[in-house]
């Protein structure tokens, strides 16, 4: 099965209270109230050989990975992280010191960002290694949706696109919370995810969530120079994923104020616009305008 088949089968099966859980399946985090507060809560995996090869990497770099994978989710939703708990199921033949390592990992993502370790479990198995992390968060205003983009909206992205295996930077990356709160505060974003799975994958979630067709132009995307080195460095900066940079919709004044302003450590780019329709295109520099498909990172078994 692949992996959003299943996802939409889950959608389609959830039966949910919005006055208790304004936002279920379908985003980078759900959205449960709690106490009269909203509450943000994402869950994470990576397991060794499909999100890290434990014997290139080392264990504190998987822990860190998994820790800011879902801290990375929390800024996709513009929101701040509050308390994680993490689960290990070790391999076999690991070591106390991997398991200390693997701690060190997620302690490091989580104390950059003010969000402490308060629980887990630990189980040993047969199979590789397998990490996971369940967070919470708060959001900063109302949280961003993927469902939210509008006929008009400039699309934006952060820093630059590909290459992620090959620079290591899928397992160093830094989630851009500081980056999302920004956005919150300053420049009302309209919709936003994290680039995860690649940037014409994650594209056709908010095309797809939010009813709308996203048209972008292939001259303005930002490419790493790890992708730049590849044989298509397009095709890196769209699909190879885990870049985790923010992928974001906002009003054409606010994307002015934003571009001019240029306020993070990295770039900003304005790589589309929204218009009504459905799906995405691109346009290529040779002028053609094509449909863009949604490739990228899936899981399938």
């Amino acid at each position: 099965m692949e992996e959003f088949t299943f996802i939409d089968w889950i959608r389609s099966q959830t039966a949910l209270d919005p006055a208790s859980v304004p936002v279920g399946p379908g985003d980078d985090c759900a959205v449960v109230r709690f106490g009269g507060d909203l509450l943000l809560v994402t869950t994470d995996q990576c397991a060794d050989g499909v999100h890290f090869i434990l014997a290139d990497c080392g264990a504190e770099a998987a822990g860190y990975k998994v820790m800011a994978r879902s801290l990375s989710d929390i800024a996709a939703m513009g929101g701040e992280p509050v308390a994680a708990v993490a689960t290990v199921a070790v391999a076999a033949g690991m070591t106390d010191a991997d398991g200390k390592a693997i701690y060190h990992g997620l302690r490091r993502a989580g104390d950059a960002f003010g969000c402490p370790i308060v629980g887990g479990d630990v189980a040993a198995w047969a199979n590789p290694l397998l990490l996971t992390v369940t967070m919470w968060g708060r959001p900063i205003a109302a949280p961003i949706l993927r469902s939210t983009a509008r006929p008009g909206d400039v699309v934006c992205v952060t820093g630059a696109l590909g290459g992620s295996l090959a620079s290591g930077r899928h397992l160093s990356f830094t989630p851009r919370l500081a980056e999302a709160r920004t956005l919150v505060d300053r420049y009302a974003p309209t919709a936003m995810i994290d680039i995860s799975d690649g940037l014409a994958a994650d594209l056709h979630h908010i095309c797809r969530e939010s009813s709308v067709r996203v048209n972008l132009t292939a001259a303005t995307i930002p490419i790493t120079a790890a992708a730049a080195a590849s044989p298509d460095p397009l095709a890196a900066a769209l699909s190879d994923g885990e870049d985790y940079e923010l992928l974001f919709a906002l009003a054409g004044e606010n994307a002015e104020r934003l571009l001019a302003d240029q306020p993070f450590d990295v770039p900003v780019t304005r790589i589309g616009g929204v218009t009504e329709g459905a799906g995405a295109t691109i346009e290529m520099a040779d002028g053609a305008t094509r449909p863009l498909q949604p490739r990228g990172f899936r899981h399938r078994t």
